[in-house]
């Protein structure tokens, strides 16, 4: 294997990379790894195309090219490995009704949300895309009047500790703007935290603000959006502070419709905690 394999790349519509000559069963050298990890920063996704199979134990050494694993999520007996999290439209193999509570970054409940995402499509439906849209590029679409706003709120999370996040900071490796969001998972917003302004939103004025982020995300029919329509072999690998996703309707639909739809996710620990 030589550095240029990890060069030949399809464009995409606004956002990430294509790989498709790369096996990633095979041995990868430190160069390699390094110029990958460089470009899950630049392109914020890299999509492996045509990999053979990708067992647990290998995803999870894939994994820790980035970090340390970790995963909140429940353990499914079917999982090929403790820290791979196996989403499915069948209960018997794999979480379901994963991904369709709103646009989201994995981990925004958490103190440091996850790093890194990576998910392997193990058996691939008839339907079921995953919608990417690159954060930075969402920041510089807003008028100067919404960026302002929303420079000012600050999300609260709904689980029970409440981690509270800027909406907007800056990236911690790229220093872009980006966004720590989840559309189904924010109890709560705070205007001017710290300030002498600071003030909790009620809950109408919470459904306003996520209505209006979700307006901003599909704006101009969707035009910000990249939907991944997976195919056998594919392996994606997410920068998560960089990148919302949401998984379509189609993904919940049943094995009898679509057939059957398995993915096995990994996420990485975070570093950092988001701040202005």
């Amino acid at each position: 294997m030589v550095y240029q394999f990890v060069h030949k790349f399809l464009k995409m519509k606004e956002l990430g990379k294509v790989v498709t000559d790369m096996n990633l069963n095979s041995s990868v050298p430190e160069n390699v790894i390094e110029q990958i990890k460089n470009d899950v920063h630049k392109h914020k996704l890299v999509i492996f195309k045509k990999q053979s199979v990708i067992s647990g134990d290998r995803q999870v050494e894939i994994s820790k090219w980035f970090g340390n694993l970790e995963s909140t999520f429940y353990k499914h007996p079917r999982s090929p490995h403790p820290d791979v999290f196996r989403v499915s439209n069948d209960e018997d193999e794999g979480c379901t009704h994963v991904g369709r509570t709103g646009w989201h970054i994995d981990g925004s409940f958490m103190r440091k949300p996850f790093g890194y995402s990576l998910y392997y499509m193990f058996s691939v439906p008839l339907k079921g895309d995953t919608a990417f849209i690159p954060l930075n590029d969402l920041f510089n679409s807003l008028s100067p009047e919404v960026a302002a706003r929303w420079e000012r709120l600050w999300m609260v999370s709904d689980r029970r500790d409440g981690v509270v996040h800027p909406l907007i900071y800056p990236h911690p490796i790229t220093g872009l703007k980006t966004l720590c969001l989840h559309l189904g998972m924010s109890t709560a917003f705070i205007w001017d935290l710290g300030s002498e302004k600071e003030r909790m939103t009620e809950r109408s004025e919470t459904v306003k603000i996520i209505k209006e982020i979700y307006q901003e995300i599909v704006k101009d029919d969707g035009r910000l959006i990249y939907s991944h329509k997976w195919e056998e072999g594919d392996f994606i690998i997410s920068d998560n502070l960089a990148v919302g996703h949401e998984a379509s309707e189609e993904t919940q639909y049943s094995k009898d419709e679509v057939g059957l739809r398995i993915l096995h996710r990994t996420t990485i620990e975070g570093k950092h905690e988001p701040h202005k």
